[in-house]
């Protein structure tokens, strides 16, 4: 494909996009809660679009198709474990999370832990563990971007240019309008996503295999066969099972919608559109060992496939893969922002003014997205891994979490010492390539943080308000949700 086509293409998208950010700005509201959280008006159709764009990211379009490609039709059942669990746990903790924003004025996930465990300690805890776990996730979205372009344009555009582009594109529309701007251009992005999705797979089965897609994959046994070891589904599937709960800048979404009613749609909306998308990918995938067996790096699957499609079919798809990375790179951005200026900065600095600290926090985001195209630039390892290791780094919080809402005997202690001993195993076995006993890191991990928060908690004094924290919370789901 020309790159001055992927280059208009990008501007046109780009220009929507902006307009979009543009009208966002126009009612931006004031502070913290205004900038990152669109002061907690955000309706049920677009919270659904802007969970459902941070959440499937350039992971799918081109990890989960790189993943399918290489292991089959396995990816499915690891797709599915987490679609099903992400639903099981909003269903859960969406209402909680939603009802207790609301009670305290909560602006980032950490916070909770921080009001919950009454230590700011543990909300500073758990913003450097996201910080550290979240750049490489950040990075892929970029990675995606790079090879996609590259491979497309046929060199005409580096790895390296395409990386810039989006960072550039994200910045713009994080730092912009804040929250208002990303919800917005999320929902084009996410309609684009599956609109181009839906035509590439009529393309596929129409078009791409003269005899017909169930025959191409009937000459290849292989692909409809799990060749997945128990240690393998459980070290990519277990990180991505509580992805819900322990990624912030998913949680931070359950902050958003304006109702109960928009907080029920934001979910039916997800559960639809993440079913839809997670078969499409899959097949995808499937698709693509079909066409073009062989390939040395499974990640460049797509854009491959892409190649052989008609041009103005394969620059919507990729633009649709390029919004996705960007959806989720603002999504980062604008938490980890947030959590850095209100969980760490005001961690030494309690008096700090609102409008202070959200001058720091939008001065971060540029930083952050810089850190992250370095990281991006070391291309380490296949898409679908990476991001697993890096959500397998913040599951190491699930204990805290899990204790902010359902355990009275939980203590700060035990929070803090759990999540530091976690990250640290998990971070050490992934560094040194260790899997004990034939398991992945995040098990292992998981295991020990749990120990540790149960133990120290039993042995250290809980925080004075936990009872009064927890009924009002339960009072205001029971209240609004009936649950």
């Amino acid at each position: 494909m020309n790159a001055a086509v992927i280059i208009a293409g990008i501007a046109v998208w780009f220009t929507a996009g902006a307009l979009l950010s543009w009208f966002a700005r126009q009612n931006l509201g004031e502070g913290m809660s205004g900038y990152f959280l669109a002061n907690r008006k955000v309706g049920g159709f677009i919270s659904a679009m802007t969970y459902s764009a941070t959440t499937y990211s350039a992971f799918m379009m081109v990890g989960l198709v790189g993943l399918t490609y290489s292991s089959g039709i396995g990816a499915l059942g690891f797709e599915m474990t987490y679609l099903a669990a992400t639903v099981i746990l909003m269903v859960i903790f969406a209402p909680r999370y939603w009802a207790a924003g609301r009670l305290f004025n909560l602006v980032t996930p950490s916070e909770l832990l921080s009001r919950r465990y009454e230590s700011s300690l543990a909300g500073g805890v758990s913003a450097v563990l996201c910080l550290v776990m979240l750049i490489p996730y950040a990075s892929v979205q970029l990675m995606g971007i790079g090879y996609l372009f590259e491979i497309l344009s046929g060199g005409s555009i580096p790895f390296m240019a395409g990386m810039m582009i989006a960072a550039a594109v994200s910045l713009v529309f994080s730092w912009w309008a804040g929250l208002r701007s990303v919800a917005l251009t999320d929902a084009l992005q996410a309609i684009i996503m599956l609109s181009a999705s839906l035509l590439l797979l009529y393309f596929i089965s129409h078009g791409l295999f003269p005899d017909g897609f169930g025959a191409a994959l009937a000459s290849r046994p292989d692909l409809l066969k799990v060749t997945w070891s128990f240690p393998l589904f459980v070290g990519l599937t277990l990180p991505w099972a509580f992805f819900a709960v322990t990624n912030p800048q998913v949680v931070q979404r359950l902050y958003i919608p304006e109702s109960v009613k928009s907080l029920r749609k934001m979910i039916l909306g997800f559960s639809a559109f993440g079913f839809i998308y997670t078969i499409l990918c899959v097949l995808f995938g499937l698709a693509a060992a079909a066409k073009l067996p062989g390939l040395e790096r499974p990640d460049n699957a797509m854009a491959l496939l892409l190649a052989t499609v008609p041009m103005p079919l394969a620059l919507l798809v990729a633009l649709s893969i390029m919004g996705a990375a960007v959806s989720t790179m603002n999504s980062v951005i604008l938490t980890l922002s947030s959590m850095f200026g209100r969980d760490v900065v005001k961690a030494f600095a309690p008096g700090i003014s609102e409008e202070k600290e959200l001058r720091i926090c939008r001065f971060l985001i540029p930083v952050i997205t810089v850190v992250c195209f370095f990281f991006a630039k070391l291309k380490l390892g296949l898409i679908a891994v990476l991001s697993s290791m890096a959500s397998g780094g913040l599951l190491m919080q699930l204990p805290a979490i899990l204790g902010v809402f359902f355990w009275k005997r939980a203590t700060a202690a035990g929070a803090v010492s759990s999540m530091i001993t976690g990250g640290i195993a998990v971070g050490y076995m992934y560094v040194r390539g260790m899997k004990p006993l034939g398991h992945w890191p995040p098990l292992w991990g998981l295991l020990l943080s749990g120990l540790v928060f149960v133990s120290v908690s039993l042995m250290t004094q809980r925080p004075k308000g936990t009872d009064s924290f927890m009924k009002s919370v339960s009072d205001s789901v029971n209240s609004h949700f009936g649950i």
